[in-house]
Formats: structure tokens, sequence, C-alpha cells
């Protein structure tokens, strides 16, 4: 499996020192709060916000969910999820030396509905340039429309006909005029408008349970992102420029994320309920232990006291649920139906991601091989030390787990980007594209 570091182009070519902890006088207005609450662990990271639009993180907390809190990746219990974070919160917040307010938090599940659409445009005098007002009401007629499409997705998946959706994220993956491709289509002239939108949307109940943590917590919830959409902006930074393309797969301890990305744009986003955890209930059943016996017999299946015969029931375990693992990666993947090769590109992150066995499967075996693939993926394991303007300015060690609230970090730096000026045409769209 190749290293990240020596194949992607947002990676960095050097090898990171981590800076000793420090205990800077922060105020609550210049820190960033990135809330990854996950089936197994609730992750809660403070960053401080520099000049030149880059985050140094200076504190870090983790506490282990309940089994009762989460249930495919969403909020099962809120009362049990709050005493969680709240346990978090005060090991990031001792360590930053500051209390964090301003909040990024990430939502997944099997119910988040993110796609990308193709919408063209003909406009009735291509030879008037194009104003705010035109692309205003292009914009949302689009998301009425992905909005609808994803209420009746949730409604069947649901059987409730009556289920309310609320849109989390939105960006313009790409945009032409007359073929021709452009950044601010404002003041251009034209006849044919091509733009690309990717939209998510969560059901309203599990966006109202976020809010109530986050009121109960007192913390300002700034946005709700789709986690493997925060996975990919945490990647490509605010390299506007960035054509990466590739598969980010964030696999949880209840669900696995999957996100496209084609030439620097999230194309989609999809999710299945098969993460870390159901490995660990694999394990448990096969070997008739507790599950923190076999969460530990998961993360070291070669323990000198396991005698051989039970390594074996281990490793029947893990694969057979591979076998499952790999069939929810493959369906995801055919469910993108975009009509183009996908990228051979894989990145990995996330708690479960850390699975030797998962990722020498990917990166061996032949699950691809009726997919759209030109040849065979490459499998990367994402590091911290990879994530493109934010730093870890803690004595903590920070793993592939942490991605996901650097990403939140990345969320947060984006949905603040236009406040400062609200006239100009970057602010507004950005404003319009998160409401």
């Amino acid at each position: 499996m190749s290293n990240i570091t020596d194949k992607l182009p947002f990676a960095k070519k050097s090898s990171p020192t981590v800076a000793p902890a420090v205990k800077p006088a922060y105020s609550s207005e210049d820190t960033i709060l990135a809330l990854d609450i996950g089936t197994e662990y609730v992750k809660a990271v403070i960053a401080v916000q520099s000049k030149n639009n880059t985050l140094k993180v200076v504190g870090t907390g983790r506490a282990r969910q309940h089994p009762n809190n989460m249930y495919a990746g969403a909020i099962a219990d809120i009362s049990g999820t709050i005493a969680i974070c709240e346990k978090a919160l005060a090991v990031a917040e001792e360590q930053a030396g500051v209390t964090a307010k301003l909040t990024v938090v990430g939502i997944a599940g099997e119910l988040i509905k993110g796609d990308t659409s193709t919408i063209r445009y003909r406009r009735q005098n291509g030879n008037k340039p194009i104003s705010e007002q035109e692309m205003t009401l292009i914009i949302k007629k689009v998301q009425e429309k992905a909005g609808e499409k994803a209420r009746k997705e949730v409604a069947i998946e649901t059987n409730n006909p009556n289920v309310e959706v609320r849109l989390i994220n939105s960006a313009i993956v790409g945009l032409q005029i007359d073929g021709y491709r452009v950044s601010n289509p404002i003041g251009f002239k034209g006849s044919d408008l091509s733009i690309q939108f990717y939209t998510a949307f969560a059901p309203l109940v599990h966006i109202s349970a976020i809010e109530k943590v986050c009121a109960e917590l007192s913390l300002d919830l700034l946005a709700v992102a789709v986690e493997p959409f925060a996975v990919c902006r945490a990647c490509l930074g605010d390299d506007l420029d960035n054509n990466f393309s590739g598969i980010v797969m964030d696999i949880g301890g209840g669900t696995t994320d999957i996100a496209l990305v084609n030439d620097g744009g999230v194309e989609g986003t999809k999710m299945f309920g098969v993460g870390g955890r159901s490995f660990t209930h694999q394990i448990a059943n096969s070997l008739g232990v507790d599950f923190d016996t076999a969460e530990k017999a998961k993360i070291n299946p070669n323990q000198s006291d396991i005698p051989a015969s039970v390594h074996t029931k281990i490793d029947q375990a893990i694969d057979a649920n591979l076998a499952v693992w790999l069939s929810g990666v493959q369906i995801s993947l055919e469910d993108f139906n975009t009509g183009e090769m996908l990228p051979n590109q894989i990145l990995l992150a996330g708690g479960g991601a850390g699975l030797l066995a998962l990722q020498e499967s990917l990166a061996t075996s032949d699950w691809f091989s009726e997919l759209p693939f030109a040849r065979r993926p490459v499998v990367h394991l994402v590091d911290i030390a990879d994530i493109p303007g934010i730093s870890n300015n803690t004595d903590s060690a920070l793993d592939h787990s942490y991605v996901t609230a650097f990403g939140l970090l990345r969320v947060a730096l984006d949905t603040l980007a236009g406040a400062p000026n609200e006239n100009n045409f970057r602010a507004k769209l950005a404003k319009l594209l998160q409401n």
C-alpha cells in the first residue's frame, strides 16, 4: 500500500514536527470547535485561525460513546450524547486553555443524501452579461429540485411520506458558459450555462438532535457538515485550482461514508451502515467474548497470549465481515453512476480505517473488477500531516481518526469566508449555498 505523501498533489513532502503544548491567552472569539460525534467516540478539536487562512490546533479531546447513544451514525440518545460531548470538550478546553463556542458538527448516516446534479440553462439573451440576480434564481431552483428528490428518497426508506429534510451542504462543482469553464460567472456573456451542483440533505430529526446537543452545551452552531464532504475539504484545502480526483472513504464505528471527488470537486456522497463496530461484534460472536475483549483482539490480533486456534477464529470473523463491507463499497460506487471511469486513488480516513485487514483487502483483492476502474485503485491511509493549512500545535499524537474533525475545521473556514464582506459576489454565493 502506497504512502499518501508520495502520491497526492495536496500532501506535504516533509514530515512536520509536533510542537509542544502551549497555553496561550486565546479568547473564545479566536477559536473554532470541531465536534465529531461518532458512533464509537466523540472527538473535540479546538483551533485558532491565523491571518493567512490557516488553523492551529491548540486542544483535542476524545471520549468513548455509550453503545446506545448512536444508531447507524445518527444520534439516538440526546442526553447520553451530551454527557459524552461534555467529557471530550472538557479535555480539549483544558489543553487549549480556553472555552470554545463557535462550532461545526459532523453528520453521517444512511439517510444523508448527497448528489451532484448537472443543470443546463439556456439564456434568452446571450449578449447580456450574467447578473447576481440571475445566478441566485438558478441556484435556488436547483436546491429546491434536489431537496424534493432527497425528501422522496428518505420518505421511501423510512416509510414516512411526511418526512422533512434540510439542506446541509451545497457547492458548485463546475461551471461552464458555452463550453468555457469559469470560476465566477458574473459579467460573462453567453447563451448556454452548464452548472454542476453538489447538494446534501438530512432528515430534520437528525439536524434537530445536533442543534439540541449544541444548545445544551452552550455552543454556537456555525454549520453542520456531511462528514465525507468535510474529509474531502480537509484533503483539498483552500487551493481552488486543485485538480485532484479520487474516492474518499471515512470509515467510522457505525457507518462507512464515501465521497467521489473529480477534478477538485465533490461529485457525490454515499453512506452505508457497516463500520468498525460491526467487525468487533463479529469477533465477539465468534469467540463468545464481550465487546471490549473483542475490540482488543481486533486491534491487536497477534497478541502472544492468544492461542493459534483463536487467531484463526479472529481471522475468519474479520474475513466474513470484510465480505459484507466490500459489498457495501461496491454498491455505493455503483450508485454514483457517473457514466465515466472511477478515479484510481482511494483515500482512507476514520477510526475503522486503521484495520490492517481492511486496508490489505482493498489494496490486493479483486473487489473492484466489476466496477468502472481503468486499473487497480491505489489505496492511501490519510495522515494528519497530509492535511494542508491545519497544523497540530499540541503534544497529542493525532492519527487518521482525526481527519474528519480537521475537515470540519476546514468547513468552518469556508463558512466564515464570506462574513467580512457581504458585498463581494463570492461572499454572497457562499452565503446563499449555505441557506
